[in-house]
């Protein structure tokens, strides 16, 4: 069996395609692909696999994305932490998921039922009622953070956070005064929950708001840097893939 994973954390796709061997030695990885942009165009042009492992979240939009350029006509399994409303619509379309971090016995199940198929459907009509269900939901973005602080807590409204960065899988708020605080939700959580016409996730380790940034500068090979006005010597990087998408949030 040919197998395709669209994933841009390399790790997880490391991990992905290890259980995959580990279950079924018979199942070859073709290849990875990290991007919205770079699914479409391989699977343009390559010869179709027989399955296809695909994360929500990649590095230069979701990929549902892919199914707006490409009628899929093989079977899909999602690795995703994405939200429970989205996840009730993969169970009506009948598209299996599984939850991350992947677990060897739930990535077994998925297997199972992708080989117990009879028939291969066409997800393209699925997807799109999927896309149309999350147009629709109501979003409440986060307000404020609740932070312990001596022997109780405090709150800190999302409005003073300057920007937020990632360090050694520790979240941390950086205020317009210049404090900083460390809150338990992870980058993904908070791309999830902070109102995007605001914050931008950057990259993996950053996540900005509008009015954090002072300039922005060509780098090499068609990426972005970001110069902070609170912390200038920071070094922020946009991916090329990701620079469009940048520029279109500060213009729009």
């Amino acid at each position: 069996m040919r197998a395709l994973i669209i994933e841009d954390e390399i790790r997880n796709a490391n991990k992905l395609t290890r259980l995959l061997q580990s279950i079924d030695s018979q199942i070859e990885v073709i290849t990875v692909l990290e991007s919205v942009k770079e699914s479409v165009a391989w699977l343009k042009q390559s010869e179709a696999p027989d399955l296809i492992f695909m994360d929500i979240r990649l590095e230069d939009g979701l990929c549902f994305e892919i199914f707006e350029e490409i009628d899929i006509q093989v079977p899909v399994i999602f690795t995703t932490s994405y939200d429970e409303y989205a996840l009730k619509a993969f169970k009506v379309n009948s598209i299996d998921y599984i939850m991350k971090p992947v677990q060897e016995e739930d990535l077994e199940r998925a297997l199972n039922k992708f080989k117990s198929r009879q028939v291969v459907p066409s997800f393209t009509d699925s997807i799109k009622d999927i896309l149309g269900h999350l147009h629709k939901k109501e979003v409440t973005h986060r307000s404020r953070f609740l932070i312990p602080y001596k022997d109780g807590f405090k709150t800190v409204k999302v409005e003073d956070v300057d920007f937020i960065y990632s360090e050694q899988k520790i979240t941390h708020l950086c205020l317009s005064d210049k404090s900083e605080m460390i809150v338990s939700q992870t980058m993904d959580e908070l791309e999830e929950e902070l109102d995007s016409t605001v914050f931008f996730r950057a990259n993996r380790q950053h996540i900005l708001h509008i009015d954090s940034i002072g300039s922005i500068h060509n780098y090499f090979n068609g990426k972005l840097k970001v110069v902070l006005v609170n912390d200038p010597d920071r070094e922020i990087i946009v991916s090329r893939e990701k620079a469009p998408l940048f520029k279109n949030w500060l213009n729009s």
